[in-house]
């Protein structure tokens, strides 16, 4: 996955991204899906056995010294699985590995993590509480994520978590924990229930003050057909909204940012986009084309749509990717680094995307 350069503009001040050079990277995501796929499997033991997945253990001795730093890794801590079953609302699934870490960090040891960035999973709170009951819920995470990093700051740091059902309170909590022990990312989902609140107007202060902090924006999809791209065409049964809706809304998401010129007023904010960036690499010249070719020209961003794409990260370009095993919630990536071994990338190249990308975004 060497880097390349991105080609010029044309004369009307945008490139135009070759079909021929997204066949070649879809070609590549193919052969790494196709790769996590033949590693998870190998990884999962029989459900014969009886042995729940986060009880089993690598064969042959596990995969060497941890050395990646997980930048999708989901937990649930206990304060906060109390704080939500006073509210009413117990957490219908909680694993082991999603509170006690003690376990966790051994389970970490023997799959060559080196460090988790902890953040909320889809079935984050803000959809189904009030803006008050989210800002204390967010207390509650946030400041028992800064407890477990002066614990553990060698294994991890957090993304925090924002009320967003009220600018000015997810404002107050951002200011709060700014610059505590292991804050190194903020935490947020794409949309909820189909709103995209990232663009409103009184969110604007929110954007401004994490291009000051310099901290990067971890977007995850909200669990629940009210907050699924799909509806309940993709709900289920079976239940789809996981496996299509997440790159669906990383997409849009992504492609909103540019449109809207979000990414020029604020050039220095960094995005993370899990689940691959979503299709967003894969479909960024036909999005160019509609957009630029088939439109009346009214959308107007100050730079090549190509180059908006390096704006993210995700799994494009060696110096774009960092590791996101969607662990504890869909397992995608259990052996991060048997996977990239896999491909015999240049040492450089490795370290990168295990550890050397997140250790930038992360300030580590």
């Amino acid at each position: 996955m060497k880097n390349s350069k991105i080609a010029g503009a044309g004369s009307s001040g945008r490139s135009t991204i070759g079909r021929r050079d997204f066949i070649r990277a879809a070609a590549g995501a193919a052969a790494t899906i196709g790769a996590l796929s033949d590693v998870t499997a190998s990884a999962q033991p029989p459900s014969s056995q009886g042995i729940p997945w986060w009880a089993a253990r690598p064969g042959k001795g596990g995969v060497g010294k941890p050395e990646a730093i997980d930048m999708h890794s989901h937990w649930s801590p206990e304060p906060y699985d109390k704080a939500l079953a006073d509210l009413g609302q117990p957490l219908a699934n909680s694993y082991p590995l999603d509170y006690d870490l003690d376990k966790r960090r051994h389970w970490m040891d023997e799959h060559g993590d080196l460090m988790h960035c902890l953040t909320l999973s889809g079935a984050m709170p803000w959809q189904r509480t009030s803006a008050q009951q989210g800002a204390h819920l967010a207390q509650v995470i946030n400041d028992t994520g800064i407890q477990v990093h002066q614990k553990y700051p060698d294994r991890f740091v957090i993304g925090v978590e924002l009320p967003i059902r009220d600018p000015e309170l997810a404002l107050k909590e951002l200011n709060r924990v700014a610059g505590q022990p292991g804050v190194r990312a903020v935490h947020l989902p794409d949309s909820i229930e189909r709103r995209d609140y990232i663009f409103d107007p009184h969110f604007a202060p929110i954007l401004a003050r994490l291009e000051e902090l310099n901290l990067p924006i971890i977007f995850h999809q909200m669990d629940g057909v009210a907050n699924s791209y799909g509806g309940d065409r993709t709900a289920g049964p079976p239940p789809l909204a996981a496996g299509i809706d997440a790159p669906i809304e990383h997409t849009f998401l992504a492609t909103k940012f540019v449109y809207t010129g979000t990414l020029d007023k604020y050039p220095n904010l960094q995005i993370v986009l899990p689940h691959a960036g979503g299709a967003f690499p894969y479909l960024a010249g036909r999005e160019e084309h509609f957009l630029f070719h088939m439109t009346d020209h009214s959308t107007s961003v100050q730079h090549p749509f190509r180059d908006y794409l390096r704006r993210f990260h995700y799994d494009v370009g060696s110096d774009r990717i960092v590791v996101g095993t969607d662990n504890f919630a869909a397992k995608d990536v259990e052996y991060p680094t048997a996977v990239l071994d896999q491909f015999k990338l240049p040492a450089a190249d490795r370290d990168r995307i295990l550890k050397g990308n997140a250790m930038r975004l992360l300030h580590l």
